[in-house]
């Protein structure tokens, strides 16, 4: 191809229309819209948080009852398993209870000794007074056979040694009557009660409370449910197994007592207050949205309940925002199951008091 001329290429640029200038207003128009935007943006977003508190420090909470036995022995029977639903009074499990019945056994064998014991006490030959009378006849025969010596002594038809004779069988007598009288009550000693057992034999009575010792013992050995709720730990729960006295080995976790214990930071508590409404979300069933109530606000932050509480007297203390523990209480039934230690969000709200 053959090149332009030039002389045309100069008049074609010479008759093309000249290109309009730039106008640099749009620049800083994007530049000032960005900026605003965002700080619109945070406006809205901070004044969306206004009135309401939050924290993902929370964690489902609910009541939990160690049991155990109030008797030792072998576990023959278990009713339960970890996970069991039940329901209060329901048997969790049965211990032997033939030890217990021999004790029963035992105790009306210990009952009936001390009643035949009452019997032999009452025919006691102490309580009919008849020793007593005959030593007062002996008293009064052993007198007048000391007066006789005594007249026949004052005429000289009696010598001393008869005299001291009859005088010591007087004292004799009078001994013997004293002796009697003390066996007879001692007798009645026997047969007495107390103040604590009016009108029983204290040998029958305390007889009597070892079968009921006995009795309480062998009912205790069926275990039941002290509340309603669901079974957990229950490892040890095994037919076969000894159990011993009052050592715990089941949990029982109480369902309707389930509560939510938020961990809210001080500087969240100056609006914070008793009834105000408030929201749970769980990390488990993230469509699940539970209604509540600030129950309580904690006595002291978890640092002052911890076990070795922290030591702020130091020389390189640093300050560090406490957690104070919240009680919410759950408002209506949760459709999914909610179990302790889950993980959860609360917020509060404490626009308006949390009023609805």
């Amino acid at each position: 191809m053959a090149e332009a001329d030039p002389a045309l290429a100069r008049h074609a640029a010479s008759v093309a229309p000249a290109a309009p200038a730039r106008r640099p207003w749009g620049r800083w128009a994007l530049m000032l819209i960005v900026p605003l935007a965002l700080v619109a943006g945070a406006l809205v977003y901070w004044q969306s948080l206004a009135g309401m508190v939050s924290t993902d420090n929370a964690y489902i909470k609910q009541d939990m009852v160690s049991v155990s036995a109030e008797v030792g022995g072998r576990i023959i029977d278990v009713m339960v398993a970890d996970g069991s639903q039940v329901a209060a009074g329901d048997l969790l499990f049965r211990i032997d209870a033939e030890p217990f019945r021999l004790q029963i056994a035992e105790a009306n064998a210990a009952i009936a000794s001390a009643q035949a014991n009452v019997i032999a006490l009452s025919n006691a030959p102490e309580l009919t007074g008849t020793d007593i009378e005959a030593a007062r006849s002996d008293v009064a025969f052993a007198q007048a056979r000391f007066e006789r010596v005594r007249a026949l002594r004052e005429k000289g038809f009696s010598t001393k040694a008869d005299y001291e004779a009859a005088e010591q069988a007087v004292v004799q007598a009078r001994e013997a009557v004293q002796q009697a009288e003390d066996r007879q009550r001692a007798a009645r000693a026997r047969l007495a009660t107390g103040a604590a057992v009016p009108g029983v034999n204290p040998q029958v009575a305390a007889a009597e409370a070892q079968r009921a010792s006995a009795a309480l013992s062998l009912r205790r050995t069926e275990v039941r449910s002290p509340a309603a709720g669901r079974i957990a730990q229950a490892d040890r729960l095994q037919v076969g197994q000894q159990v011993v006295p009052n050592l715990p080995v089941l949990t029982l976790v109480r369902s309707a007592s389930t509560y939510v214990e938020a961990n809210f930071k001080e500087t969240d508590l100056a609006e914070m207050a008793v009834g105000q409404r408030a929201e749970i979300r769980f990390d488990a069933y993230p469509d699940l949205v539970l209604k509540g109530r600030v129950a309580s606000i904690g006595a002291g932050t978890g640092a002052e309940f911890s076990v070795l509480p922290a030591q702020n007297a130091t020389g390189n203390w640093v300050k560090v925002t406490q957690r104070v523990p919240v009680r919410i209480t759950l408002e209506g039934t949760s459709l999914r199951r909610l179990i302790a230690g889950l993980s959860s969000e609360v917020t509060v709200f404490t626009a308006n008091n949390g009023q609805d």
